[in-house]
């Protein structure tokens, strides 16, 4: 890696805010010596144009030996942000390859086919005409021949361990703050009718401990091995057979991953299984796969830091490493859950650019929004919705419902105080839909959204308030936070909550001239922000600082739809001091079934 190359790679014109000061900061953390250095860089700082910057000073395979590593990898977890980088002029060099699920085969018949299940993969031997000019293969090959391979994190991950993409000198990961709970996310293994292809047809034990669900899984990856040898024998395959197949390959790496993990000595990661009632429906008769007596039902095993997976998915596929996050907020938790030294480990803070008044938090705290609390305080939330947009007229809004539960009940609430016209939701299925939907429309409509705190970008009028229903907690009913608190992990369950609060908050509020306004509803984010304080940037704490009560209009939904509020604080009729603009009513419910989320897990390496 050359780190004097950074100014010259970086592939804007101009500089902003503190990209120019960044770029010098990330130099020098690098010609210091560190193999990692983590940006800490807020909303709107350029966050890709300095990742593209920095892969821009991977070793040129001109300048390497033959045996050395050259070139750069780009990563993010975010397919939306891959999404944003494949459509930016000025990173047009990062070259984008996407999982196989993600392309469509160009054979004439199969036209609507998508190449993980194209005759290349259900027909042993088949000899492809048309494989130089398949989409999937020739992004491939660009992407692993060019200096830097742009793809997501789960794709970057799956493909360890592939000859096509080998080591490079420098890896970029953007939007790292959650690493670590994406690798334990990505080495969790469910084992349930949705993911075992046969499971029907399988005996489980009763897991009373890790040890019975490793012997377990040894022998489930042996009965997986010889299904998926029997598939391999035939001469072709449906694409059920196909998917059957995959999956199966798929859960033998991961139960034998788990095996091996659990017996290596000098592994630090700790293991949890939990297991859910046994289906009524299933049958008592079949042979127990690891010999012991009990019935059980799907399993989950999870594991906790996974620093073996990520040193082998992660640490191994280069020899340096520039992270980047708004919500890097404790450098020496984040390096201990990773599996890095912090001693080895630099920190580069990036400061805001966006004045503090451009983006004020509003207190209109309801109570609390505690499961036990939630009946009470759930229709105060709503009304104070309702007064919200009546202070937003003719601006668009978005709720963070947190839950589908929630968002059901604020939903119902609003329709019922009569303002369902102006509110949209969306499903699990449809949620990417609904969403562009309603970025798309130019009515002053408000979504109610459900973990929609990342990767959104609603600059401009797209939205210009937005409201917190409830304070994002982990949930203490999972096996790995409930471990975590009984060893008194409390500063990581509170910084958990504020990264999410803080990069929820960068939602509506895009550059130094945009503006938007972000209300607190749960009390619990208060109690929240004092808990955490000493893990504040400084630039989120002077939002906290000056956080206020604003005056909201009387209670009034037909305000809230004709337009015609007063603010009663001066007299105004719309929020954050902008004239009403007298948009049209009209609302549009149609929304398309046809943008799937994207499967990236589809990779033969």
């Amino acid at each position: 890696m050359n780190p004097e190359r950074i100014f010259e790679e970086f592939p804007a014109p101009s500089y902003r805010g503190n990209q120019e000061r960044a770029l010098r900061d990330i130099r020098d953390a690098f010609a210091a010596g560190n193999d990692v250095v983590l940006v800490r860089a807020p909303t709107g700082s350029g966050k890709s144009l300095l990742a593209r910057a920095v892969a821009g000073c991977a070793r040129t395979v001109e300048e390497a030996e033959p045996s050395e590593a050259s070139g750069a990898y780009y990563t993010t977890p975010q397919v939306s942000q891959l999404d944003d980088v494949a459509t930016d002029d000025l990173l047009s060099d990062l070259n984008v390859i996407r999982g196989k699920s993600n392309y469509t085969c160009i054979l004439p018949d199969e036209r609507n086919t998508p190449v993980n299940q194209a005759p290349c993969v259900r027909e042993r031997g088949y000899d492809c005409s048309v494989q130089h000019r398949c989409p999937y293969f020739s992004d491939r090959a660009i992407a692993s021949n060019r200096e830097i391979a742009a793809m997501t994190l789960a794709y970057f991950m799956q493909t360890a361990g592939s000859e096509v993409f080998r080591k490079r000198d420098v890896v970029v990961v953007d939007e790292a703050h959650g690493l670590a709970e994406w690798a334990e996310m990505y080495a969790t293994i469910q084992l349930g009718p949705r993911t075992v292809p046969f499971w029907d047809e399988l005996r489980v034990p009763e897991i009373d401990r890790t040890e019975r669900a490793v012997r377990y899984a040894e022998n489930l990856a042996g009965t997986c091995s010889r299904r998926k040898d029997e598939l391999l024998a035939q001469e072709s395959l449906t694409p059920g057979e196909v998917r059957e197949r995959d999956r199966l390959q798929e859960l033998i790496g991961e139960l034998e991953w788990f095996v091996s993990d659990y017996r290596d000595p000098e592994s630090p990661t700790t293991w949890l299984v939990d297991q859910s009632e046994p289906s009524s429906a299933r049958g008592d008769d079949r042979s127990d796969a690891d010999g012991a007596g009990g019935q059980g039902g799907p399993l989950t095993i999870k594991p906790m830091n996974p620093e073996k997976y990520l040193a082998h998915t992660v640490w191994g596929r280069g020899n340096r490493f520039a992270l980047l996050s708004a919500t890097i907020l404790n450098k020496e938790a984040f390096c201990r859950q990773v599996g890095l030294e912090p001693e080895t480990v630099a920190l580069v803070d990036v400061g805001h650019t966006f004045p503090v008044e451009n983006r004020p938090l509003y207190d209109v705290t309801q109570g609390k929004m505690t499961y036990e609390r939630r009946d009470e305080t759930t229709p105060k939330i709503a009304r104070a919705i309702v007064r919200i947009m009546q202070r937003h007229p003719d601006e668009k809004g978005l709720v963070h419902a947190h839950s589908y539960d929630i968002q059901e009940r604020l939903a119902t609430l609003l329709r019922d105080f009569g303002v369902g016209d102006r509110i949209r939701t969306h499903d699990r299925d449809d949620r990417d839909a609904d969403l562009e939907a309603w970025k798309a429309s130019d009515d002053p409509d408000v979504f109610l959204s459900v973990k929609m705190e990342e990767a959104l970008d609603l600059k401009g009028d797209l939205c210009r308030f937005q409201v917190l229903c409830k304070a994002p907690f982990l949930n203490t009913g999972d096996s790995r936070v409930a471990h975590r608190l009984e060893e008194g992990q409390w500063a990581w369950y509170y910084r958990s909550a504020l990264r999410t609060v803080i990069q929820a908050c960068g939602r509506v509020v895009r550059a130094p001239d945009d503006y938007g306004a972000t209300y607190l509803a749960d009390s619990s984010l208060l109690d929240l922000f004092e808990r955490a304080r000493t893990d504040m940037p400084d630039w989120f704490e002077a939002q906290v600082d000056r956080t206020g009560r604003p005056e909201l209009p009387a209670f009034d939904p037909q305000a809230a739809l004709d337009g015609t509020s007063t603010d009663s604080a001066d007299g105004s009729t719309a929020g954050s001091g902008q004239r009403s603009r007298g948009r049209s009513r009209g609302r549009s419910r149609r929304s398309s079934r046809s943008s799937p989320l994207a499967d990236v897990w589809e990779t033969d390496g």
